[in-house]
């Protein structure tokens, strides 16, 4: 069990999307669709379509990030899915799931397509054929759902692989959209905090806003009204984000836990470096 999957809730995506305009009824005819909106223009793909495209291909993934085993998908290139082949700088993609998970997609990423790096695709759930439930869950990763190829090389992480997948959004790069999410201004370059930053934007923003900052709305805000290194020891937060359960339980739970193939102590040192900065930084 992976901490994107763990969780999860089936949301109703039809009525997430009645309102768009891009919905049409052939597209509805095809299950719900999957919304692309990046420069300046907003596209829907229905399942149907994207199964008869002529760049659909059968991936093998050796170790599923959501599933936790291999497992096999029709899927289409991503990046021929945007409708570019650059992003103008200070641009990432939001991938947006059905229950407001979202992961945060550097462009270059998503965009590469050569056999030196990970390759993003977009898989599809046919209608005759549903995948396998995840585990723990009463739902399957479908109908849409980011998965890679060769992740390792590209360095993907746990939280970028988002299932039941909606929209994928261009947006501004977290920093400049959200200023409220910067650590001090004097800090060295190498300062573990600005790592611990950047490892919070991606493993940490797909679920939780801090200072009201963030797209997710999944998990709790981490800094407002108060840091939890504020009211837990740093051993005690570190259990915490290793496993959520060993710490607190309540019906309900969502957080996952996050093992050290999904977050090394390195960088879940510098989580817990940025969130205890963060905690002198409120914003109002």
């Amino acid at each position: 069990m992976t901490g994107y999957m763990a969780g999860r809730l089936l949301a109703p995506l039809l009525l997430l999307l009645a309102a768009s305009p891009f919905v049409t009824f052939p597209a509805r005819a095809g299950g719900p669709p999957l919304t692309i909106a990046v420069g300046g223009s907003e596209r829907a793909f229905d399942r149907d379509t994207l199964l008869a495209r002529p760049d659909a291909v059968t991936v093998d993934i050796p170790a599923d990030v959501s599933y936790g085993r291999p497992m096999r998908y029709r899927a289409v290139p991503l990046a021929s899915l945007l409708g570019t082949a650059e992003f103008p700088p200070g641009t990432v993609l939001e991938g947006v799931a059905s229950d407001g998970f979202t992961a945060q997609l550097p462009p270059e990423l998503c965009l590469r397509t050569g056999a030196d790096g990970a390759v993003a695709f977009l898989a599809v759930e046919p209608a005759d054929k549903p995948w396998p439930n995840l585990p723990g869950k009463e739902m399957s990763a479908g109908p849409f759902y980011l998965v890679w190829v060769r992740p390792e090389a590209s360095g993907v992480r746990s939280e970028q692989w988002p299932y039941q997948l909606a929209r994928i959004v261009g947006s501004d790069d977290p920093l400049r959209r959200w200023p409220q999410l910067a650590v001090e201004q004097g800090l060295a370059a190498d300062s573990p905090i600005r790592a611990g930053q950047a490892v919070f934007i991606t493993q940490c923003m797909a679920c939780h806003t801090l200072n009201g900052a963030g797209s997710a709305t999944m998990g709790p805000d981490l800094n407002r009204p108060m840091n939890p290194t504020e009211y837990l020891t740093p051993a005690g937060l570190k259990r915490l984000v290793r496993d959520p359960r060993s710490v607190r339980t309540w019906p309900g739970q969502q957080m996952p836990g996050f093992d050290p193939a999904m977050l090394s102590d390195a960088d879940l040192d510098r989580v817990v470096a940025y969130l205890g900065h963060m905690a002198g930084r409120k914003a109002p």
